[in-house]
């Protein structure tokens, strides 16, 4: 059986939070943390290490913005934004804090379960593509690193490309080792002043 989604929901305003969070509870939904402002917030992500945070504040501002890109950087969790501030300039920069759904109407408990659903999937999504670049940009600096010690070899000891490559194979599966850890090996050896 899966367990409940942890949530932990930041309010300002006590009403509201108090029906959304029972609300939400009725829904089976686990509510980890109930905030009535997003002060200390990442302190309170890694305390409560919510499935997804629900924010709705009157008035965010860059404090809180910046709170979320340190979060989205050290402890990526799904964020739902609500708020009666629908500027595009505002939208663009949540976002870019690390915001999963952005909605530009105040939170209701009819809106927390869809919300709920977009910011997942749209946390699900940014996380694979960010492992994807990850990925590339992995593969992209171990070529670079072979080519680069292949070009050093060459000029170095007169190999033809596909010897030095060769010679490069062989370092590195007798030492053992990585053909890029043995690339930056060579890169370092042949630097100047080495």
């Amino acid at each position: 059986m899966n367990r409940p989604l942890g949530i932990m929901l930041v309010d300002d305003q006590p009403q509201r939070a108090q029906m959304v969070g029972e609300r939400l509870r009725a829904a089976g939904y686990n509510l980890l943390a109930l905030l009535n402002s997003a002060e200390g917030l990442l302190f309170q992500v890694e305390k409560h290490r919510p499935d997804i945070v629900l924010i709705d504040i009157e008035s965010p501002d860059r404090d809180i913005l910046e709170s979320l890109a340190v979060i989205n950087r050290q402890a990526p969790t799904p964020v739902a934004m609500f708020s009666a501030r629908g500027n595009a300039d505002f939208i663009t920069r949540a976002v870019e804090s690390g915001v999963s759904a952005y909605m530009a109407e105040g939170l209701t408990a009819d809106r927390v379960a869809p919300a709920i659903e977009i910011a997942m999937a749209q946390f699900r999504s940014y996380q694979q593509l960010r492992v994807s670049l990850e990925r590339t940009q992995q593969q992209l600096d171990e070529r670079k690193a072979i080519e680069r010690a292949k070009g050093l070899l060459m000029a170095k000891k007169n190999l033809s490309e596909d010897d030095a490559h060769r010679a490069l194979r062989n370092l590195a599966m007798n030492s053992n080792t990585t053909m890029r850890a043995m690339a930056e090996q060579i890169i370092h050896l042949f630097q100047p002043g080495n």
